[in-house]
């Protein structure tokens, strides 16, 4: 249905909504548009920065900590003395 539109019927649809909302609220439509695009894009990338953070919190605490375990096995020693 859509496929025969062409270039023709898209301009008179353009022209039929101009005449119907006036161009000032078209343009702060579209400008609102622009708004949520630009709100949503924001939102996506500071989503990524906090997955990236994440696994970068959790990929640093994988080395044991040497000087913790040394103050276990002594107090371990201590109470078996």
């Amino acid at each position: 249905m859509l496929n025969n539109i062409g270039l023709p019927g898209l301009l008179l649809i353009a022209i039929v909504v101009l005449v119907l909302f006036g161009r000032g609220k078209i343009s702060s439509l579209m400008g609102e548009v622009g708004k949520g695009i630009t709100a949503f894009k924001k939102g996506v990338q500071e989503g990524k920065k906090e997955l990236e953070e994440a696994s970068a919190e959790e990929a640093k605490d994988i080395t044991p900590k040497v000087e913790a375990d040394a103050k276990v096995a002594a107090e371990v020693e201590k109470d078996k003395a």
